[in-house]
């Protein structure tokens, strides 16, 4: 007989990413130097694992847990930024995902009021892994 939790068949849902970028607003300019505080972040991981959970299980889902929470770079007013989950394992009915942030680009204020640029080298300014739960599977579905 063999043991469903030592199955070495990977779920087809694992390596499952979902990607939002969005432009961040001076709004949300927290502290000095027009930072925004990392819960802003952790709330833009709520929205990819949403949306993760909808593609993988057809429900949000509900977020359980982070673990490991990296504050790596700052992430201003006027970054436009890149958010990504990425389902790493699936449980029975928890799914474990890895999450990042990353400036893909950055305002120049000391260049101009409006001005921008594109960085060269995108920054990796937070990570995280965390844990959604699902309901269970509906017979049928």
């Amino acid at each position: 007989m063999t043991d469903p939790s030592h199955d070495s068949r990977q779920d087809p849902r694992q390596g499952m990413t979902v990607v939002h970028r969005r432009y961040v607003p001076y709004s949300h300019a927290h502290y000095a130097g027009n930072l925004v505080d990392g819960a802003y972040g952790l709330g833009l991981f709520g929205d990819v694992a949403t949306e993760l959970c909808i593609r993988s299980d057809g429900d949000e889902g509900l977020f359980a847990s982070y673990s490991d929470v990296q504050f790596l770079a700052p992430v201003r007013a006027g970054d436009c930024i890149e958010v990504s989950a990425e389902l790493t394992k699936v449980g029975t009915r928890s799914r474990t995902m890895e999450f990042r942030l990353v400036v893909v680009a950055r305002g120049r204020p000391d260049q101009g009021e409006s001005a921008a640029e594109v960085l060269a080298e995108p920054v990796v300014a937070t990570t995280a892994t965390g844990v959604v739960v699902v309901p269970p599977r509906r017979v049928g579905a």
